[in-house]
Order: C-alpha cells, then sequence, then structure tokens
C-alpha cells in the first residue's frame, strides 16, 4: 500500500460524508495494512473472514479505484420486468379502463399484475401522469350535436 493509498484510507474511514460500506473497507484495508489478521477485522468491522479476504484481494487487484462499488450480479434483482414496464406505459398512454376516463394505480396493477406502489413508482420515475394525458373526449352532454363540422361551421343549434 502506497502512502497515497493509506492517506486516502485514512480520510475515508473518519468521514461522515460518504457510504458506510466504504468506511468499513477502508478500516479493514487499513488493520490488513499493520498486520491484523483477518479474523481480528472481521470482528472489528462486523463482517466475516471471508468478506475481509475477498476486500484485500480486490484492492490488491483493483486499487481505490473500486473501493466502495458493489459487483456486477449484486445487491436485489429488479422484481417487474421491462415488458411490464413497458405495457404499463402503453396502457397508461393509448387506452383506458373500461368504464373511466384514466387508470389509477389500482387499475393498472391489477391488470398488468403488479403492486399499486409499483405502478406509482414507475408513473412517477417516467414522470407519466394519467389524469393529464392529452386525449379527446366526446361530450357527455346531450345537447351535444353529432357532427364536429356543424360545430366548426357555427350552424349548430344552441
Amino acid at each position: 500500500m502506497s502512502v497515497g493509498e493509506r492517506e486516502t484510507l485514512e480520510r475515508l474511514a473518519r468521514s461522515h460524508a460518504v457510504p458506510h460500506r466504504q468506511v468499513m473497507r477502508a478500516r479493514a484495508l487499513l488493520m490488513a495494512a499493520d498486520g491484523v489478521a483477518n479474523t481480528r477485522i472481521a470482528e472489528e468491522v462486523g463482517v466475516t473472514p471471508v468478506t475481509v479476504r475477498s476486500w484485500r484481494k480486490r484492492f490488491s487487484e483493483d486499487g481505490l479505484a473500486k473501493l466502495g462499488q458493489v459487483r456486477k450480479g449484486r445487491g436485489r434483482k429488479p422484481t417487474i420486468s421491462d415488458e411490464q414496464v413497458a405495457q404499463i406505459v402503453r396502457l397508461t398512454t393509448e387506452e383506458t379502463p373500461p368504464g373511466h376516463t384514466h387508470w389509477s394505480c389500482r387499475t393498472m396493477g391489477t391488470r398488468v399484475g403488479v403492486s399499486h406502489s409499483a405502478v406509482q413508482r414507475i408513473w412517477s420515475d417516467l414522470g407519466i401522469k394519467p389524469h393529464r394525458v392529452d386525449t379527446f373526449k366526446v361530450s357527455t352532454d346531450p345537447k351535444f350535436e353529432d357532427s364536429p363540422a356543424n360545430l366548426a361551421s357555427g350552424s349548430a343549434a344552441g
């Protein structure tokens, strides 16, 4: 470990502004550089010795560049497929539920087979507002003329 790397790790280990994951790894790597055993480091940091070994190996291979990164394939997997997201967007913008003027989170969730909160997150993330989708709505007024041409020409009875 170089002097510069050690200074960076010491700064990270004391930081309150970086993610906790980086602080833990920095502390573990500093203890390893001081000759502390993996089992002792694991106890201090609150992880397993296998985790400490993997952090040390990764540091020796990649240096500080990937200190706080989570390896690809790790972490929580998405529970809603891209196809379901596309279906929600398509239905929201192209169709309305029977008997309603626009979709609600609950009706969309029931239709697609996801939770209403998932629908709300998708709409929010994509900036979709189903109650504000611009579509032409035919008037339910019984005095409304059947022919839009009559309205345009001004010959509608009033």
